[in-house]
């Protein structure tokens, strides 16, 4: 088993004071910070001057020294009142990323939205970690399920593939003379001759390669038990598999790299790459599946993506086409557009919300409700200031869903004080039970 810095340490650890680098330990070979796709904005891991380690964002397993690896995992500050005392107790509860991405899922354009998730780090060693410790297989199985139901609710890609049949009385396509020599001809078979010709049908490489991918699934969903125990992956694996009974899973792992896609199929493409992630990650090996130790390449979820895609689902549910994602406006990407009610709003990971505000994002908000281009899309009079609204997560909210939104502008805790038309809106999310 790899070794590892702490044994557990979670997403925005002890924010802002950090975590003690363990006594025995040179904080000064350990990398100074871990970056999420090489991006000095998106920091996984820091040590600063003092020698204190803190986690921001993201969760994953990586190398923090040539030795030493760092495993990170998702959390929600919670507090806890115990009934009938005085005493508060704080304590941390998992935040199932994994349900947050089956909401995400549920709409077709969200789905396609995956691809800045997560990051693979495939150059550099693998680590050894238990397979529960394992966080980005659950995220890729169901990223890629969701993809494929979508596939199969459309109908799956016909496609002309080559194939060779050893023929009786005829020729058809091109006769492979080599072949034709050894199989029939030197056995006294005389009539038959083995062709190459191309078929139209759902039999084609790319179908044959999620077929394959599928089978590695169904033998990976009683492993893990998060997926296991829960009916909806269940019901979506099954909901898929027909669609494919008439497919071979048999692929040449050479011609998978040459995979084409159509623009009419536009999920094929985000499937057949999850696909080519999930059997490398496996090593091309059903029977890896099973172990209970895994060898990974150091990876990382991006946990501030995945809540600005469930704030989207959130939105979408309750909203429907009314909410445009990341609009883009003099270079300045918002997160979303509410055409009605009028409304600029933005998703913030940070359960600090639950007790203050942050005047930086404030101010960011407020810049972009008052671009020309935000009020010519909302079609809403420049004599009139914008809503604003900062959505964030927080566990002690009753709030799952935005289904009550109107009551929730109304109410005296999402409004912020120092701001004009401006509020927030805590969003309590699924946890590990």
């Amino acid at each position: 088993m790899s070794n590892f810095l702490f044994n557990t340490i979670t997403e925005h650890h002890k924010y802002p004071n950090g975590e003690s680098i363990p006594v025995g330990i040179d904080a000064g070979l350990l990398h100074k910070e871990i970056l999420f796709q090489s991006n000095p904005e998106k920091i996984c891991v820091e040590i600063k001057k003092d020698n204190t380690l803190h986690t921001y964002y993201y969760i994953g397993v990586d190398w923090i020294s040539d030795d030493k690896v760092i495993y990170v995992a998702p959390k929600l500050n919670t507090k806890i009142t115990v009934s009938q005392a005085t005493i508060n107790s704080s304590t941390l509860k998992e935040t199932d990323f994994i349900k947050m991405l089956f909401h995400c899922l549920k709409y077709q354009d969200i789905a396609n939205e995956l691809d800045e998730l997560f990051e693979i780090k495939w150059e550099q060693p693998k680590i050894e970690i238990e397979q529960k410790r394992d966080l980005l297989t659950p995220l890729l199985v169901v990223q890629f399920l969701g993809l494929l139901k979508i596939i199969v609710r459309k109908g799956l890609k016909k496609s002309y593939y080559k194939i060779e049949h050893n023929l009786y009385s005829r020729v058809k396509g091109r006769v492979l003379v080599c072949k034709t020599l050894k199989e029939n001809i030197f056995k006294n078979k005389n009539l038959n001759t083995i062709c190459s010709y191309d078929e139209f049908g759902l039999n084609g490489l790319e179908n044959r390669l999620l077929k394959r991918t599928l089978s590695f699934i169904k033998n990976y969903l009683p492993v893990y038990a998060k997926l296991n125990t829960d009916a909806y992956i269940q019901n979506m694996f099954n909901y898929i598999i027909p669609a494919f009974e008439t497919v071979s899973e048999e692929v040449n792992l050479n011609d998978i790299r040459y995979t084409k896609t159509n623009p009419f199929y536009k999920e094929y493409e985000g499937a057949i790459k999850l696909a080519k992630i999930i059997l490398k990650r496996f090593g091309y090996n059903i029977s890896n599946v099973e172990k209970q130790t895994i060898n990974t390449h150091p990876f990382w979820i991006d946990m501030s993506k995945l809540f600005e895609l469930y704030v989207l689902g959130l939105l979408k549910e309750q909203f429907k086409n009314q909410v445009i994602y990341h609009p883009t406006y003099n270079g300045k990407e918002l997160d979303y557009l509410l055409l009605s009610p009028p409304m600029v709003i933005d998703a913030k990971y940070k359960p600090r919300y639950l007790s203050t505000s942050v005047i930086e994002d404030a101010r960011q908000l407020s810049g972009y409700s008052r671009m020309h281009k935000v009020y010519e899309t909302l079609k809403y009079s420049k004599d009139k200031i914008i809503d604003c609204l900062i959505i964030y997560p927080n566990q002690e909210s009753n709030n799952k869903d935005l289904s009550k939104f109107s009551e929730l502008m109304k109410d005296s805790n999402s409004v912020i004080g120092e701001y004009v038309n401006f509020y927030k809106i805590g969003i309590q999310l699924p946890i590990v039970k």
